[in-house]
């Protein structure tokens, strides 16, 4: 339930820093702040010209000591991020200052904030919906300039707009039925079912079209999981380094060097890539190194792409046919390592022991791979298309399961006018399909559910 108080919270990243800013939001912050705050000026706050900044000290009033000195932003509701009256103290960016005054606030009628309530306020007044408000934690995640165009493009409400666009012709459609239920009349029932039929099939194409964009929007939001694997001494390590262009993984000629998994983030064609070096797939009787193994076996079920590293001056061995035939039909390049020598390894050779989407020559050692994982990675996110334009992409997995359900159920009225149904059955399963897109934006989703999402976010946001 929507409480009217007043609230705050830091909304700057705990340490020292420049600036720190606590934010205030509610029908008393202007008040309360006002309180605090000391000026040359003599007129309160409440009547100061809106959006404005204003200079002086926060000053406990039970002790008359200066706490900082502070700016003082005034944004009065409804236009302000809350769409309450907002007041945002900036003093110095040390931990004691922002606790201290944040301290003050709470003593004089103001309550700590919960994570994520600014944002959540404002989508109970109606100043974002659902998607705009999940898009502002994309923002903040964002890793690349892709992820946060994608965030950015979701945010102004591309994804929004469908969803209108559709529940609107839907609900139209609905009461149509149910006029046709309440009176009916000869024949009107039949004609009522085609015109429906004939609505329906355009919306269910543009459904398909943005789950089209589901995949795509999914790699640019959370990246790309890529694995490395393959047999001990194969140059995995190696090829770790070179795409890193520094030294992360240690490299010697000692086999079951690597015994664990490492991880690092890299960006390539604007796409963010989880980069796993795993540990040499062999028999051993190591203990570490076998649950090293094992973790890696268990990497290749979770990757985006699998790097497969064969060494080709060697004739395969039956442990790396054995890898071979564990990543066929995966997303997998099989690399050739150490090119700048004697290929003994063909094609051919690889292409016996599964499918694999491409086979490339490399030489990690040369500090070659690069340009082979960029092509890669640019053929799985955007497999042929124009890079993201400024039509809608879903991205967001809840997005994306609702879309398939709202789906489901149009198709479910398809089918019941296909089977000469009665128009009740229909409209019934259109209405499942209105509700489930409104749990999207958020216009029938239920209060748990939305303080459940809410809570994914930072105090302060």
């Amino acid at each position: 339930m929507y409480i009217d108080d007043t609230i705050a919270a830091i909304a700057t990243p705990p340490g020292i820093g420049g600036v720190g800013i606590i934010r205030v939001s509610g029908k008393d912050s202007f008040p309360i702040v006002n309180s605090l705050f000391k000026s040359a000026g003599t007129v309160p706050l409440m009547d100061r010209q809106n959006r404005t900044i204003q200079y002086g000290t926060i000053v406990d009033p039970a002790t008359n000591k200066t706490i900082d000195e502070v700016l003082v932003l005034l944004m009065k509701g409804p236009h302000s991020y809350t769409a309450e009256d907002v007041v945002e103290i900036q003093c110095h960016g040390g931990i004691v200052p922002v606790r201290q005054i944040l301290k003050l606030l709470v003593n004089h009628d103001v309550r700590m904030a919960e994570a994520g309530e600014f944002t959540k306020r404002a989508f109970m007044n109606g100043r974002i919906d659902l998607t705009q408000a999940e898009a502002i934690i994309d923002i903040i995640e964002a890793k690349t300039e892709d992820s946060l165009s994608l965030a950015v493009s979701q945010l102004d409400g591309t994804v929004s707009s469908f969803v209108k666009d559709v529940r609107e012709q839907l609900i139209a459609m609905i009461a149509h039925l149910e006029v046709t239920i309440d009176y009916p009349e000869e024949d009107i029932e039949d004609v009522t079912s085609q015109e429906v039929r004939e609505q329906l099939e355009p919306i269910l194409k543009a459904m398909d079209e943005l789950l089209s964009t589901a995949n795509t929007g999914r790699l640019i939001r959370d990246g790309i999981t890529t694995v490395i694997v393959g047999r001990p001494n194969a140059g995995k390590s190696s090829l770790m380094n070179a795409l890193l262009r520094e030294n992360r993984a240690i490299v010697t000629d000692i086999p079951g060097t690597t015994r664990d998994s490492i991880e690092e983030y890299m960006t390539v064609e604007g796409i963010s890539l989880r980069l796993i070096d795993t540990a040499g797939i062999r028999d051993t009787q190591d203990t570490v190194e076998a649950l090293g193994v094992e973790r890696a076996r268990d990497y290749i079920n979770k990757a985006d792409i699998v790097l497969c590293v064969i060494d080709g001056s060697t004739p395969l061995t039956p442990e790396e046919i054995e890898i071979l035939t564990s990543v066929s039909g995966l997303n997998t390049i099989v690399l050739l390592n150490k090119s700048d020598v004697a290929q003994v390894v063909t094609d051919e050779n690889i292409k016996e022991h599964g499918t694999f989407t491409a086979i490339e020559r490399i030489s990690a050692k040369e500090g070659e791979g690069s340009a082979v994982l960029s092509k890669w990675v640019q053929e799985l996110v955007y497999g042929g298309r124009v890079k993201q334009d400024n039509s809608a992409m879903i991205s967001n997995v809840r997005h994306i399961s609702l879309v398939e359900q709202a789906k489901a159920q149009v198709e479910e009225a398809l089918s019941s006018i296909d089977m000469g149904m009665p128009v009740d059955f229909v409209a019934t399963d259109l209405r499942s399909a209105w509700e489930l897109l409104g749990d999207i934006t958020g216009d029938t989703i239920r209060e748990s559910m939305i303080d459940e999402l809410f809570s994914r976010f930072c105090l302060g946001k």
